[in-house]
């Protein structure tokens, strides 16, 4: 007697979706290839002219370099983006700051890449009292030097870590701005710059009050 065959199929199996990677994964990547192109060098720095813009804010409302100097000098950073913890924190550490750099007659400004309304959504998530200026296609970045462009290879690295760059950004050109940091004298001259390619280089936020003390100094005298 014939031993029965199994007549039952084998359940086909689920296609699983690939796993979502991890932001930092993206970040470590890029923050590598950034640092070995040395983009950073060509940035502006201390005795060059900053260049003029007029940009929007979080509300839409556009915003001169020269109406922000007026009072005295100007903190600008340039802010990578919300998905990046490390530049959300940077900004949050300069908005506790914010008092002291006022003391020195002086102002806070970033600037993004980001369209106007995530960059509003950023400004509420981290309750910051300085305006986030939005600089669609990196423009004003290129003119002061930190704008780069993520090759190919690393997008897809970018996408599968939830980073959608042409959604965030609004344009497809895959460029972001260098971290960057730089003090502007009422004269439009840089006192002060660093520009942060890695996540671990950058200096504490309080360092940039002395520069603002001695531009003040000069002023009172």
């Amino acid at each position: 007697m014939r031993k029965s065959e199994n007549t039952h199929a084998t359940a086909p199996r689920r296609a699983t979706k690939p796993s979502k990677r991890d932001p930092a994964d993206a970040i470590r990547s890029t923050t590598e290839y950034l640092i070995a192109t040395r983009q950073a060098e060509r940035a502006l720095k201390a005795g060059n002219s900053a260049p003029s813009f007029r940009l929007r804010d979080q509300l839409g409302i556009e915003v001169a370099l020269e109406t922000l100097l007026k009072p005295g000098p100007l903190i600008l950073t340039f802010y990578s983006g919300s998905w990046c913890p490390a530049c959300g924190r940077d900004l949050q550490a300069f908005e506790s700051l914010r008092q002291s750099v006022e003391m020195q007659g002086a102002s806070l400004v970033s600037i993004s890449q980001q369209t106007i309304e995530e960059n509003a959504k950023a400004h509420t998530q981290l309750k910051l009292g300085f305006p986030i200026l939005s600089d669609r296609g990196g423009r004003i970045a290129e003119l002061f030097g930190v704008r780069w462009r993520i090759p190919e290879i690393l997008r897809e690295v970018h996408m599968k870590s939830g980073i959608d760059l042409p959604l965030l950004n609004g344009d497809d050109s895959w460029t972001l701005p260098i971290p960057a940091r730089f003090i502007i004298d009422r004269a439009g001259l840089i006192a002060f710059s660093e520009i942060n390619p890695g996540q671990s280089g950058r200096s504490p936020p309080r360092d940039v009050l002395p520069v603002l003390e001695h531009l003040h100094r000069l002023r009172a005298a």
